[in-house]
């Protein structure tokens, strides 16, 4: 790097001169302050003899440390002030603050100061102290500026502060530029059925980097020995370190499942001495990874923006394809590293490897016309199809579960919106059927078959409680999970009379992703006499519908209306319960936040029928301590604002007050009290609405089950801005609904 002031093989004068050029700059500038006055001063005391790169200085002067300068160039420069002697520094030392009042003058011998003096310096120390720190700071800064000045560089500069009004201007501009580029493909023909694309073109799934082997200072041991693993043992192995603080090490069947697969990936000899998982010692793997983790926090700017340009750089190639000539956004581009499966809840493949995808398993699906995506060096694609009735662009088969994994267009393309809006607009239709169809199944449930009673009752619950159909497993290789069909007798308890309710059903089982469903039901009659007939003489583990499954369920209902699934049940029953909700909820005379809660009270209403749970936030209670001391803030500052509107009123009705124009300041008080009244219930609102939705997932249901053209039409008829009940990237996912949807929908 180029260092200003470094070149010892300079002659003649051109050192010296290059260090009085700076100084000249320095004192020339009115911002160097304090310093460029003890360089003027510098000029009474005898100047310190010049001398050549190979004399040696008799007495060595202290001088201060260079002050490196970042020049706009990316180079570093030394700003190196010339040697002084001993008056010149004393003198620059004492410019450096203003002597304070009573203060001895500096270079003065102790003996000449007064007793007086050195009291009220013991008592004035600290502030004097500080007061030098940040004389001494600015005249630092004031230098730094003065020398980039006079050398040309300039500071980066900042962009000037926009007013309100042109940031105004410029989201709504920003706006209506995105609508204009905005893909309507719902004023666009439908292709006919089965068809989801004419082109579609893309550069394949981008693939997790290769393993790094460990440094040479890191070891793994074990029985206290250092082993030196082989590059597939030790890239497993570090699967499990990195692991070490979570609580999935210390359950066992983690552990077996992960020694096992672990073991497959040694070698003979690591397999001979490896035996015993216990005696592993992974802890400066596990050092080095929070290393790097640490490391990674505390990256710089300059770090920080590197990183993120080298993804976005994957994302420009590997984040977007054609679909129909128009670009879109790819949703899971990424293929998943390898790794250990955790699952959820206790399940039983927990702990085993997740294996490195390679090309050679991969399915691209692409057009004939379009640019075939090329592969890896070196590799091959298992595949390529130009199947345009499917919506994925790439596929795979894990190892775990034997499940097919896809690579799909993101949430706002017009696939995922097609989807949705056909999904919303069959849950419609049902709508004009319903009536008749709970009419059949009610019939149903006196049926003299076993079969039909068990498909009738199987429709109550999921109309109802709008439970999951369920699907069939295989025992042991996935996790304990139920829906309505599979429900077993363990899972449900019959009440004759329950909290003054007659004919309870008590239902406690695991539902999707093993969250858990509790719930006490008061039931027809008839549902409760079958519920009995069905359970007698079963075994906790037996099923309740042992003659009913979900593809003979969805079967019959796809026979009393075209498209219907229980899946579509669910969708209604959320749809109608929210439009429901809002309506009961809701008042046009409200102010904004009091809306907001009345939708988020329709929206809970439709979580808790889905049960769609979540677990509290970690950080739950302090944020709702903070928003307490928020509201406890507030409340002090509308009694203040109260106690100063009172005292203006009372000013203003006082006769003979020096106040020319009192009126004007009681509107002003007045004015600051109604706006801490708003805020006050705006915050109270928010602390509410927090409490109540603590456990409660709200997203699920809006994003999945919830007709987004209700939300809308209901924010038009409340004139509440759609931004606040749907986030960015939602409203680019229902674009579709935002544009058709008028103030009058009904679902």
């Amino acid at each position: 790097m180029y260092e200003m002031g470094q070149h010892k093989g300079a002659k003649g004068g051109g050192k010296p001169k290059q260090k009085a050029t700076k100084q000249k700059r320095l004192s020339g500038n009115d911002s160097a302050g304090a310093v460029g006055d003890a360089i003027k001063n510098s000029a009474k005391s005898p100047k310190p003899t010049q001398k050549g790169d190979d004399e040696k200085s008799p007495k060595k002067v202290k001088s201060p440390k260079t002050e490196p300068v970042e020049s706009a160039s990316g180079l570093r420069k030394s700003v190196k002030p010339e040697p002084q002697d001993d008056d010149f520094a004393a003198k620059k030392k004492g410019m450096k603050r203003k002597r304070i009042k009573d203060e001895p003058v500096e270079g003065a011998s102790h003996s000449t100061a007064t007793p007086t003096s050195k009291k009220k310096d013991k008592r004035n120390g600290q502030e004097e102290e500080s007061a030098g720190e940040d004389q001494r700071n600015k005249s630092k800064k004031r230098r730094e500026k003065a020398v980039k000045k006079e050398d040309g560089e300039h500071p980066v500069s900042q962009k000037p502060k926009r007013t309100k009004t042109e940031i105004m201007e410029a989201r709504v501009q920003k706006k209506e530029d995105e609508e204009k580029s905005r893909w309507r493909w719902w004023e666009e023909e439908k292709y006919e059925d089965g068809v989801k694309w004419k082109f579609l073109e893309h550069n394949g799934p981008f693939f997790p980097p290769e393993y790094q082997p460990l440094p040479d200072n890191v070891h793994f041991y074990y029985a206290g020995n250092k082993v030196k693993l082989s590059l597939a043992a030790e890239e497993v192995g570090l699967f499990f370190a990195q692991m070490l603080d979570h609580e999935y090490t210390t359950k066992k069947v983690f552990r077996e499942n992960f020694f096992t697969d672990w073991r497959k990936e040694m070698t003979h000899e690591e397999r001979t001495l490896i035996k015993d998982l216990d005696k592993c010692n992974f802890k400066e793997l596990f050092a080095m990874h929070k290393a790097r983790v640490e490391a990674r926090k505390l990256m710089t700017k300059e770090e920080k923006l590197a990183v993120k340009e080298a993804n976005q750089k994957i994302i420009d190639e590997y984040g977007y394809c054609l679909l129909d000539h128009h670009k879109e956004r790819i949703g899971n581009f990424k293929i998943e590293p390898p790794g250990l499966f955790r699952g959820r809840g206790e399940h039983p493949k927990q702990g085993m490897l997740k294996t490195r995808i390679l090309p050679k398993q991969v399915i691209i699906n692409c057009t004939k016309e379009s640019r075939v995506p090329v592969a890896p060096a070196g590799h091959k694609w298992k595949e390529v199809r130009h199947d345009n009735t499917v919506t994925w662009l790439a596929s795979w088969t894990e190892n775990i579960q034997g499940s097919i994994k896809y690579i799909m267009l993101n949430a706002n393309s017009k696939l995922k919106g097609e989807k949705d809006w056909e999904k919303y607009e069959v849950a419609r239709k049902l709508k004009s059927c319903v009536h008749n169809i709970r009419k059949q199944y009610d019939q149903d449930l006196k049926s003299k078959q076993m079969k039909t009673r068990q498909r009738a009752v199987a429709l109550y619950f999921i109309d109802k409680l709008a439970l999951r159909a369920g699907n069939e497993k295989d025992e042991g290789e996935t996790a304990d999970t139920v829906g309505c069909c599979s429900l077993r007798v363990e899972h449900i308890t019959l009440h004759e009379k329950l909290d003054g309710s007659e004919c309870v059903v008590e239902f406690d089982f695991l539902g999707k992703d093993c969250i858990r469903y509790y719930n006490k039901v008061p039931v027809i009659k008839k549902v409760f006499k079958n519920l009995k007939l069905f359970m007698e003489n079963k075994s906790p583990g037996d099923d309740v519908f042992d003659r009913l499954n979900t593809v003979l369920l969805n079967k019959h209902l796809s026979s009393l209306m075209p498209g219907l699934s229980a899946k579509v049940f669910r969708t209604y029953n959320a749809s109608i319960t929210l439009q429901e909700q809002l309506k009961e909820l809701s008042n046009k005379s409200d102010n904004e936040p009091e809306k907001l809660l009345s939708y988020n009270r329709a929206n809970r209403a439709v979580a808790i029928l889905c049960n769609h749970q979540r677990a509290a936030p970690k950080t739950f209670d302090q944020s709702m301590a903070n928003l307490q001391a928020k509201i406890d803030a507030r409340k002090e500052k509308l009694s203040l604002a109260k106690t100063e509107l009172k005292q203006a009123k009372k000013e203003a009705k006082t006769k003979g007050s020096p106040e020319p124009k009192p009126q004007p300041l009681v509107e002003k008080k007045m004015a600051a009290v109604q706006r801490c009244e708003e805020m006050l219930l705006k915050m109270e609102l928010q602390a509410t609405d927090k409490e109540e939705n603590k456990q409660i997932a709200l997203g699920t249901s809006k994003l999945n089950y919830l007709d987004p053209r209700i939300s809308v039409a209901w924010c038009r008829n409340m004139v509440v801005p759609v931004d606040k009940i749907y986030n960015k990237s939602q409203r680019d996912k229902f674009a579709w609904a935002l544009d058709m949807t008028e103030a009058d929908f009904e679902f």
